[in-house]
């Protein structure tokens, strides 16, 4: 198969993590559903802000509400239901074509309401006024169960979702369920490796770092051999993502929730796992190797572009970023690696970003809306256009495994076959994780906290201390009770 860029295809992924006015009631026995339609539904609709629009503003019908008149899209067939979906993947426009084209008896009305944030401030408005919803939305894996605890998201096993299981990997499936029910569609996946500049580290006679100690100790040897001109990685403040693949990898559980007991939840986010993933970054912090801009700037990606940073542990889909630095060092080259490991006789893969197709409350026939959101990448035609257009890395196996994908050669990155190196067993292996149902409150304190101990204002295990103290305080007056 001929060499393969998704540079000029693929929506680039933005930052989970983004500045919310944090708001706070003062009475916590105000009941769930109440409280979050007033308090987290009006920061998010007030303060939210996401990434910009890849589409360049095309998608037709962001703030217009979820009208079947006002399709960014051309129905097919006449005279039969139309389901609404707010979407913002590059192949979307193609992906609803062709499920128009390939369907006679139900028909997609594709609006682009928004990317990330800008989206999810217009569907929690509409959750709040209890009209303009979508049928179908795209929503982050991290951001389902904040729209759980507003009772925005349809269970879809009341609508037969169980018959589409195997189509998803185990993890992609557990990310979207809570407790006995599931939430929403798997659509693609951020299997995390590690991105590193290969000229680098033959310059310097370094070999690739396969576990974490040898990461370290490669910092070690890049900083003595450049004069600490080059750091072998960033740890940023506002990382959040990353540091919960991170903490994820260690063992560490941050959260339990199940939506079948929704007032209540577990939080355990000062355990010895999050604190050996705290001390080892900020110990690398501390003596100088790894650098610590915001993830997500200008300052970040200059640093990448220009030599000053060797690897970057970022998921798969961050293929699609490093082509397009600006002012890139001259003979620089890239390549793909395994994520590094704590324990080589017991590798734990994990998995940063990807997006599923949920079904909101408001949706006129709830089990039509599932069915569509199972299918709507269920042909290999389909499937295709996810890879090339959208840049996908799709949960389905029945892509990951296949020769077509990973023989995938990447032209940018010398042909290399990352897929089938790495990324997909990667993607197969990852088994799931449980996300915050505050995810946004979550993402700032731990920016927060993690700044003033990159400051040296306090120690990693005190940033985790007073993380979990802040978290529990705030959850005790979102209404919930602790376990």
């Amino acid at each position: 198969m001929g060499a393969f860029s998704l540079a000029a295809t693929v929506a680039l992924r933005c930052p989970t993590t983004v500045s919310l006015h944090r708001e706070r009631t003062s009475n916590p026995m105000i009941k769930r559903k109440a409280l979050l339609a007033a308090g987290m539904t009006t920061a998010l609709a007030a303060a939210l802000v996401g990434c910009t629009n890849n589409n360049g503003g095309s998608g037709g019908g962001g703030g217009s509400g979820a009208s079947k008149s006002n399709c960014t899209n051309d129905i097919k067939v006449k005279d039969v239901p139309v389901v609404t979906y707010w979407g913002w993947l590059p192949d979307t426009a193609e992906t609803v074509d062709n499920f128009n084209e390939s369907n006679d008896d139900v028909q997609v009305c594709w609006s682009n309401a928004g990317q990330g944030g800008d989206e999810y401030t217009k569907l929690s408005t509409s959750l709040e006024s209890k009209s303009g919803a979508p049928d179908i939305v795209q929503i982050e894996y991290d951001w389902l169960n904040s729209f759980l605890i507003q009772g925005g998201l349809v269970d879809m096993t009341e609508h037969g979702i169980e018959e589409y299981k195997d189509n998803f990997t185990e993890g992609a499936w557990r990310d979207v369920s809570s407790g006995e029910g599931v939430y929403a569609v798997p659509v693609d996946l951020g299997p995390v490796g590690m991105w590193y500049r290969a000229d680098i580290f033959e310059e310097n006679g370094i070999a690739i770092p396969t576990t974490w100690d040898e990461y370290a100790a490669a910092a070690e040897q890049l900083n003595t051999a450049t004069g600490g001109a080059v750091k072998i990685g960033n740890f940023a403040p506002n990382g959040a993502g990353q540091h919960y693949a991170f903490l994820d990898q260690a063992g560490a559980v941050p959260f339990e929730f199940d939506n079948g007991n929704p007032t209540e939840i577990t939080i355990n986010h000062n355990d010895d796992a999050t604190k050996t993933v705290y001390e080892y970054w900020l110990d690398l912090v501390d003596r100088g190797l790894v650098g610590t801009d915001q993830a997500w700037t200008p300052e970040f990606s200059t640093a990448l572009a220009s030599g000053k940073y060797a690897t970057a542990v970022y998921p798969v889909w961050y293929n699609a970023h490093i082509p397009d630095f600006e002012d890139p060092e001259a003979g620089a080259v890239w390549r793909a690696a395994p994520i590094p490991q704590w324990d080589t006789a017991n590798p734990v893969q994990v998995n940063w970003g990807g997006s599923t197709l949920a079904v909101t409350t408001q949706a006129s026939d709830a089990a039509l809306a599932t069915k569509v959101a199972a299918e709507l990448y269920n042909t290999e035609e389909r499937q295709k256009l996810g890879v090339e257009k959208g840049g996908l890395f799709l949960a389905m196996p029945e892509m990951i495994e296949s020769d077509y994908f990973k023989d995938l050669e990447y032209e940018f990155f010398g042909g290399q076959k990352f897929n089938g190196e790495f990324f997909a067993q990667a993607a197969i292996d990852y088994e799931g994780v449980m996300f915050s149902p505050f995810s946004q409150y979550y993402y700032d304190e731990s920016q927060r906290l993690l700044s003033e101990a990159i400051e040296g204002n306090m120690t990693a295990a005190e940033a985790a201390d007073e993380l979990q103290k802040s978290l529990e305080t705030y959850a005790t007056e979102q209404g919930f009770t602790l376990n």
